[in-house]
């Protein structure tokens, strides 16, 4: 797994990466490159579909527009597994690592305090366990093609800064992305972006679309790339 800090001039090296270039590596990353078919041995609930299996993802917050974006590419199309679920965790600053005290336990390092749930029908919500709340997200925000699950432009006022214990900047907050075959036990979970740990958003302005579809790209050049290598 690598941890990448990408702006769009770097684009260029990025996918220049996936041809075999080695990208230089920051120490405040915002992206991963997930490897290729690493499902959690403890995932038992369904098929180790591709559209199960994070390949890259990465997430952005616009501290002048004040909204949240985050993204993944799968291996495979979006829809394949019926059921599936893509789930970003949140830690604004009291998060816990809820999955250790689930059956199985899993998700060492990974901490949140709720929780951003897309479904393959373009439909979601976002899951607040501090406050209580569960909110519907408006379709215009989700964009899914292909390989790729979207959430654009969530306002700030969604993830509740003001809550007491919250991190005052909300640019430092945290994320982990995993995909899941429904909702109840830790089994449903096939992957964990990134392993055993949160990353931080990428504090700019979110990209044109153009852009970001061509940053998502280069990404998953990078992760198929990773991925035959390690099968050749």
């Amino acid at each position: 797994m690598s941890h990448l800090r990408i702006t769009a001039l770097g684009l260029a090296a990025l996918i220049s990466s996936a041809l075999g270039v080695a990208p230089a590596q920051a120490s405040n990353s915002f992206a991963v490159v997930d490897a290729y078919k690493d499902f959690l041995p403890s995932y038992t609930a369904g098929p180790a579909d591709g559209d199960m299996d994070v390949i890259a993802a990465a997430a952005f917050y616009d501290g002048a527009d004040k909204t949240f974006s985050f993204s993944t590419i799968l291996a495979d199309k979006v829809g394949l597994t019926p059921g599936a679920l893509y789930v970003w965790g949140i830690d604004r600053g009291r998060g816990t690592q809820r999955f250790l005290a689930g059956s199985p336990s899993i998700g060492a390092g990974v901490f949140f305090d709720s929780v951003l749930v897309v479904r393959p029908d373009g439909t979601g919500a976002f899951n607040d366990f501090i406050n209580g709340t569960s909110t519907p997200l408006d379709p215009a925000h989700i964009k899914i093609s292909g390989l790729t699950v979207t959430v654009e432009d969530l306002p700030l006022d969604l993830l509740a800064p003001d809550t007491a214990g919250f991190k005052a900047d909300p640019a430092l907050y945290t994320w982990n992305l995993w995909p899941r075959l429904g909702l109840g036990s830790n089994n449903q979970i096939s992957d964990f972006a990134p392993d055993g740990a949160n990353l931080g958003f990428q504090v700019t302005a979110v990209p044109e679309p153009q852009t970001f579809a061509m940053l998502l790209a280069g990404l998953g050049l990078v992760g198929l790339r990773a991925s035959r290598t390690r099968r050749a």
